[in-house]
């Protein structure tokens, strides 16, 4: 009988393990509380009338609210994702030039319940000139340039895959005079800018190639064009494939017309070599060809 009873013990504390065992855990999250009511608002550092997509520093002030938000997963759409739980924060975007980017936020709630909302906003970032390009240019506050028209070379043109002259390097004196009495002045300003004035004594030589994009007809020669005013110029890296053996690596785009001491349709400059008193300049032409000056301090 003792043996029966304690048979029957041991199947029921065997039954009570097996049973155990075969049932598995529950755990609770609590309630699952998707977040609702999701706001995202931003600023941007410096913005005006004048400056719509900021002053250049590139910093974003955002704030992301929610009911029932544990935190905020934010995506700058530049590359970048920041966890951010306050759902307050102050990004600085970092590429130089005007640019649009959507930021998507995911606000993150009970049990990984998430709202998304996203905005595009369009920000520019100033590229920070090299200190020995303004001292160049501008001597640190002003300076004054005009072409160097005793230099071999002082206008050149060539193929778009060098960086020199090959189809034609002007011997001294040898262009028009009205390219010769060009005065550009670089001057730096109080927020580290540079801008250019340009006195042309009222003409400016032209290629025959780009007459028609400064509102001409006729061949090289010297035209009249308006050239009065200052001019914000805005500098980038070089993005013609050049190095430094061959370059600054340094570019810079003139607002307008582009032109400088002559015109080849161009806007945009890459500085070649600087120092305080010669300038070499290159510039793609709207002839496709490459184009060369050379300017010393006046």
């Amino acid at each position: 009988m003792k043996l029966k009873i304690k048979l029957i013990a041991m199947f029921f504390i065997a039954a009570v393990i097996t049973y155990s065992s075969c049932t598995k855990t529950k755990y609770s999250f609590g309630e699952i509380k998707t977040p609702s009511d999701l706001k995202l608002t931003t600023t941007i550092t410096g913005v005006d009338a004048a400056d719509p997509a900021g002053s250049g520093a590139g910093t974003v002030a955002i704030t992301v609210s929610a009911i029932n938000a544990i935190t905020y997963n934010i995506d700058f759409g530049d590359g970048n994702k920041q966890i951010v739980s306050s759902g307050v924060i102050t990004y600085k975007y970092n590429n130089p030039g005007t640019f649009d980017y959507t930021i998507t936020v995911n606000a993150v709630g009970t049990g990984g319940a998430t709202s998304t909302i996203s905005k595009k906003i369009t920000v520019f970032v100033a590229y920070t000139i090299p200190p020995a390009i303004v001292e160049g240019l501008t001597g640190g506050s002003s300076r004054t340039w005009v072409t160097d028209r005793e230099a071999p070379g002082h206008v050149g043109v060539g193929p778009t895959n060098t960086f020199t002259p090959d189809y034609y390097a002007a011997t001294p004196n040898q262009r028009a005079d009205c390219l010769y009495d060009d005065e550009i002045t670089f001057t730096k300003d109080a927020n580290g800018n540079i801008l250019m004035s340009v006195n042309n004594k009222g003409q400016s030589f032209v290629i025959a190639a780009s007459t028609a994009y400064y509102g001409k007809a006729g061949g090289d020669n010297c035209y009249d064009i308006d050239e009065s005013g200052s001019k914000k110029l805005v500098f980038m890296d070089a993005t013609s494939g050049s190095n430094s053996g061959n370059s600054t690596m340094v570019q810079f785009m003139v607002p307008g017309n582009g032109l400088i001491n002559f015109g080849t349709g161009a806007n945009t400059y890459e500085i070649l070599s600087i120092s305080d008193t010669n300038i070499s300049l290159r510039n793609i032409g709207i002839d496709g060809l490459a184009w060369y000056q050379k300017l010393k301090v006046k």
